[in-house]
């Protein structure tokens, strides 16, 4: 993934926030010499300022040979994307139709050791992590290896404890862009109003906040 300047975190809190409310991606693993990587859509839990994510996968999912023989992986979490027309990006001294169309998007990917949890209750204890992570108002039972209803499930699952090893985050809004046409981009996000586009607003004036207090990069 390409990351200029403009594009990348003001910080580590601006991916590690974004990442605590983005808790579904892709588990990309290398597959044997020839074949292509397997690449798994997974849930997965993980807390802001930890250098690990939890999860886990049935135990008939083709992708645990691969894991147990590459065990480096790359968690891919993409979201609030958007599609910007080229007028939208043209600057002030050129013509609309100059413009150069573009993507807007938040992107984090993390390069992670990823250790295979097999012991009852060491998944147990995964398992609570992520139950408390996706329901945190309760109402299901406590997961506990030698407990009903989950105990006799366990054996169906495997756990997966990622262990982050780089972190590489983007947040491509137009940073390189002149302010006056950010702030048209952002105007004409909130008059379209399509999925995304209230998203990719708001990071478009918090990183332009941000660049003002001068916690942004610049180009």
């Amino acid at each position: 993934m390409l990351i200029h300047p403009w594009d990348a975190p003001t910080d580590d809190g601006e991916w590690q926030h974004w990442l605590a409310g983005h808790d579904f991606g892709q588990l990309a693993v290398n597959g044997p010499p020839g074949a292509p990587p397997f690449v798994q859509p997974m849930h997965f839990a993980y807390t802001p300022g930890s250098d690990e994510v939890v999860t886990h996968l049935a135990r008939p999912n083709p992708i645990w040979p691969a894991l147990e023989a590459a065990p480096t992986v790359l968690l891919s979490v993409v979201d609030d994307y958007t599609f910007i027309p080229g007028p939208w990006q043209a600057t002030e001294d050129e013509p609309p139709e100059h413009g150069v169309p573009t993507s807007f998007y938040a992107a984090v990917q993390l390069t992670c050791h990823a250790r295979i949890v097999d012991d009852p209750e060491a998944k147990a204890v995964l398992l609570q992590r992520q139950m408390d992570h996706f329901q945190p108002e309760g109402g299901s039972a406590p997961v506990a290896a030698d407990q009903a209803p989950y105990g006799r499930q366990l054996a169906g699952i495997r756990g997966l404890l990622l262990e982050v090893q780089e972190v590489r985050a983007k947040f491509k809004y137009a940073g390189k862009r002149p302010e006056a046409v950010q702030q048209r981009i952002s105007a004409r996000l909130a008059e379209r109003n399509a999925p995304g586009d209230a998203a990719a607003r708001a990071h478009q004036q918090r990183r332009l906040t941000a660049a003002r207090e001068g916690r942004g990069r610049t180009p």
